[in-house]
């Protein structure tokens, strides 16, 4: 087996192996672009998203600048996700986000991991394990979320979390390491943020005049 067919196995493999190394530059070529985009070419952003990732759905929106290992080349996005500036996704092996999923500025989604022996960390060795986080998410800023872990839909990642295990879905989980806090529920029906309850009549009016607007 060839140290690039190990990308996705999780077998230690050399990450600088020249099959690797080189398909990662043209990779890393396209992020730059991207990157390098004014804020007014948003078409050209998103035509580049399309030839970078391994799957984005429509209305995504990326603020640059992104950082990625293989230039998004294993990220699989669903549609309308949202991403703070300085998203880091570390794409040695396959990353998976929902639907309406968002991102705080500073995140980063780890999949690659190095053994805890020094002599094989001395030599290069590297593994890796395959993210997936579900529809609806919102991962607050500066959250690390380490390789192998599953997120379920609907949860919320505290801002600052390292996230070392897998979460359910309809959760609140916080900390260092990130712990379910409590479940999503009514409470979060009549609040939307300590004491700020949500006027439904409102948003209802909103809506409307937003859907007014588009025609």
């Amino acid at each position: 087996m060839s140290m690039k067919d190990k990308l996705h196995t999780g077998e230690l493999y050399l990450p600088n192996d020249d099959s690797i190394a080189v398909e990662q530059t043209g990779y890393l070529d396209r992020l730059y672009d991207f990157n390098m985009t004014r804020p007014t070419e948003m078409d050209r952003r998103n035509a580049l998203l399309k030839e970078m990732f391994a799957e984005i759905g429509e209305n995504c929106y990326i603020e640059p600048p992104l950082h990625t290992n293989m230039g998004g080349h294993h990220v699989h996005f669903g549609k309308n996700i949202y991403a703070n500036f300085n998203l880091t996704l570390v794409d040695d092996t396959h990353i998976y986000v929902g639907d309406y999923t968002m991102f705080g500025p500073g995140v980063v989604v780890a999949t690659a991991g190095h053994p805890l022996l020094p002599e094989l960390r001395q030599e290069g060795y590297q593994y890796n394990a395959p993210v997936h986080i579900g529809k609806n998410c919102w991962i607050g800023a500066g959250a690390l979320i380490m390789p192998g872990i599953t997120i379920g839909d609907n949860v919320v990642i505290g801002a600052g979390s390292v996230v070392t295990r897998d979460i359910p879905s309809n959760m609140l989980a916080v900390g260092n390491p990130c712990r379910v806090l409590r479940e999503i529920g009514e409470h979060d029906r009549e609040y939307y943020f300590k004491d700020r309850k949500i006027d439904y009549a409102q948003l209802e009016a909103d809506k409307a005049e937003a859907d007014l607007h588009k025609e």
